[in-house]
């Protein structure tokens, strides 16, 4: 590879990067802004980030940046449930909590993914894995139960977020190994159907018109702050699928870290969220946790890679 192709590549990764980080970022901020301030209703919301979705994988599609599969819809069929079920549990989690007990309670989905996989898929972890989820779970329930904006239903839409996505992210991985695709092929089919599933269910749980509805009297202002959301929503999915096949685990993991750290640190200072002394000793407890996790898990990946290469 020449200079400049090196150069070109470093320049893509980083964009790459930088949109990730942003996107992941602004879509918290931008979603907790419009709950906050407009009061628009939650499952329209994320009706609309399906559909946003759907539109750019489909033009990504059109411009051959992948190609999709042919899947059958029953195949997928729970899988768009859960992934229904999953973004609107995390957004009214994120509705009805301050953005750092919110943002903690999404790190519970580690812990609950390895007991997913331990009782009903026999897997095994070693013993420094599940050491790790001590801290983590002790973290989230001290800034849980410290939080001055405690209440019950925060909690209930952040336990049901956290079980929903574990069960989801479990059954990603099961579906790409069992039809043989890439997250993005998946998603090209999961986004219309999920789209479809909310549109015959938002009618059962929200106002469809009138006010308060997606056709009620919303200001210009509003409108523009949802289509950003939406897009941002878009750039999320892109921009994660494309990090991760052009970069290693170690580079997604550890930038994650950083879009953690930003997170809470700006749901403080632009919502003026409280914060305890107890708070913060729980936000670094799972901190640690979740860098002891990553830093166990690739090594163990890659002292695996070790043996596979050692043999004759």
């Amino acid at each position: 590879m020449g200079l400049s192709e090196a150069v070109s590549l470093n320049g893509r990764l980083l964009l790459g990067l930088l949109v990730n980080l942003s996107a992941s970022i602004c879509i918290v901020f931008v979603n907790k802004w419009i709950y906050v301030q407009y009061g628009f209703p939650n499952m329209t919301l994320t009706l609309l980030h399906f559909i946003m979705t759907a539109l750019g994988l489909y033009i990504c599609q059109r411009l051959n940046i992948f190609s999709p599969k042919t899947l059958k819809p029953n195949k997928i069929l729970l899988l768009a449930l859960s992934f229904c079920g999953f973004v609107v549990f995390t957004n009214l989690s994120l509705q009805n909590n301050t953005i750092g007990t919110y943002q903690l309670a999404k790190a519970m989905t580690t812990p609950v993914i390895i007991v997913i996989q331990t009782v009903y898929y026999k897997k095994t972890f070693s013993t420094r894995i599940k050491l790790t989820l001590i801290p983590i779970t002790l973290g989230v329930f001290l800034n849980s139960y410290f939080d001055v904006k405690f209440n019950f239903l925060g909690i209930l839409f952040a336990t049901l977020g956290v079980l929903v996505t574990s069960i989801y992210q479990v059954w990603v991985g099961a579906k790409q190994h069992e039809l043989q695709v890439n997250s993005m092929q998946l998603l090209y089919y999961q986004a219309p159907m999920s789209s479809i599933i909310l549109m015959f269910t938002v009618p059962f749980f929200e106002p469809v018109t009138g006010e308060g509805s997606i056709f009620g009297n919303w200001s210009s202002t509003a409108l523009m702050m949802v289509l950003l959301s939406g897009i941002i929503a878009f750039l999320v999915n892109l921009s994660i699928y494309w990090i991760i096949g052009n970069t290693s685990p170690v580079t997604y993991n550890m930038f994650g870290h950083f879009k953690f750290c930003i997170t809470l640190l700006g749901g403080y200072i632009l919502f003026k969220d409280p914060l305890s002394l107890n708070q913060g000793l729980g936000i670094l407890c799972t901190l640690c946790g979740i860098l002891f996790y990553t830093h166990f898990k690739l090594r163990e990946q890659e002292e695996g890679k070790n043996k596979l290469a050692q043999r004759p």
